[in-house]
Order: structure tokens, then C-alpha cells, then sequence
């Protein structure tokens, strides 16, 4: 038996940010990957990684509470769009049309979960 969930555009909004948080644990890793083996940079950066991904584990399992769990999975794919900007952002690398219209298809899917059936 379904359960009717009420979902407001906040918890949208909410669950987005989430993922932003958990993309964010990548460019940690990245920066951590940088540097030498056990430096201090790289026991900083990788610090700060498990220290994302510490606060992304326990809003994940807060926002969960008020989604269907393939419907939060679905909306995770939007790291996806996240992960190419910090890397442009960050680390300067390019963005191909192939990338573009990848995280676009991926978008177009998770709106399409996002969507009322009725």
C-alpha cells in the first residue's frame, strides 16, 4: 500500500541542496588527490571530505523521511550537473557538448520523476 506524500517545492529545494553537499565531498577528494601521499594538505582535504560526507549521511537520512526512496535517488543524479560545474569552476577543465547534453537527459529524467502522476 502507497502512502500520499506531501511534497512542497522546499522539500525539492532541500533535497537539491543535499546533493550540492554531497557533490561537494568530490572536490575535497580532488584537491586531496593533489597533493603528496600523507602531506598536510592531503590529510586536510581528505578531512574535510569525510567531514562532507558525515553532514551529507545525516540529512540524506532526514530528507529520505519525506520521499519515496527511488524518487531522492532519481533527484541524486543531478550531481551529475553539480560535478561538471565545481570542475570547471575549480579545476578549469572543459565542458564537451556530449557533456552537455547528458546532464540536460538527466535533468529531463528527474523532472519527469519529480512530476505529479495524477
Amino acid at each position: 500500500m502507497k502512502k500520499e506524500r506531501n511534497i512542497r517545492i522546499k522539500d525539492i529545494v532541500l533535497l537539491q541542496a543535499i546533493v550540492v553537499i554531497y557533490t561537494l565531498s568530490g572536490v575535497a577528494a580532488k584537491f586531496a588527490s593533489g597533493n603528496g601521499f600523507l602531506s598536510f594538505k592531503f590529510i586536510l582535504f581528505y578531512g574535510v571530505e569525510i567531514g562532507i560526507l558525515g553532514v551529507y549521511a545525516v540529512l540524506w537520512q532526514q530528507i529520505i523521511k519525506k520521499f519515496d526512496l527511488s524518487i531522492a535517488y532519481a533527484n541524486r543524479s543531478i550531481a551529475l550537473l553539480w560535478s561538471m560545474v565545481w570542475a570547471v569552476a575549480f579545476f578549469h577543465e572543459s565542458v564537451t557538448i556530449k557533456n552537455v547534453i547528458g546532464v540536460l537527459i538527466v535533468i529531463t529524467g528527474t523532472i519527469i520523476i519529480n512530476s505529479d502522476d495524477r
